[in-house]
């Protein structure tokens, strides 16, 4: 059990107390990690906006019940995984009107590095790479996806994405090894062929 730094769990008493500055603190702190997430799971850049607001609203609402047994990046994740799930369960239900067209320049992580630090080659292949990837992404399973963005991208234990996911450990790995499989019989074309 990894529990949340001594700045962190003072931040995290100050806002239980009402204190909307250290809330403010913690939004900053978890805002870009939450929404990479978001987009990860196959989230258009509106809905990702929207449900990051309803994420930090649902977790200043729910502070008294983090137990402080897991990282409150882990708690996080797991109101951005339950919010995300009854987003994409109710555009299923929606009609489409229209397809959506999804503009890589629209991603905040895909803003212009500067050109002095960056090879333009490579800024170019960083940038073609990430739109390959999230197609691929989009392409899993929901639970393979999720389960690859938790533990592959966003960097969270097997233990902690297990209870993001509300599963045991042994199943959350199946699930990402498949997802893992998966990805990377779809991104294998693009590696191929920018190898030679």
């Amino acid at each position: 059990m990894i529990r949340p730094s001594s700045d962190e769990a003072r931040l995290i008493a100050r806002a239980r107390m009402g204190d909307t500055a250290a809330f403010t603190e913690l939004v900053m702190t978890y805002s870009e990690r939450v929404m990479a997430a978001l987009r990860r799971y196959g989230l258009t850049p509106t809905e990702v906006e929207e449900v990051t607001q309803e994420v930090f609203l649902r977790a200043w609402r729910g502070l008294g019940e983090f137990e402080e047994r897991a990282q409150f990046s882990t708690w996080l994740h797991r109101i951005a995984f339950n919010e995300a799930n009854r987003r994409l369960a109710r555009r299923q239900k929606a009609p489409l009107l229209a397809p959506e067209i999804r503009d890589p320049a629209e991603d905040p992580r895909a803003r212009v590095p500067d050109r002095t630090t960056r090879d333009p080659v490579a800024h170019t292949l960083d940038r073609e790479f990430e739109t390959v990837l999230q197609a691929a992404l989009a392409d899993l399973p929901i639970d393979c996806r999720v389960a690859v963005v938790l533990r592959d991208l966003e960097g969270l234990s097997t233990h902690e994405a297990a209870e993001v996911v509300g599963i045991r450990p042994a199943a959350f790995k199946g699930r990402l090894h498949r997802g893992r499989m998966q990805l990377r019989a779809r991104l294998a074309p693009y590696l191929e062929r920018n190898e030679r």
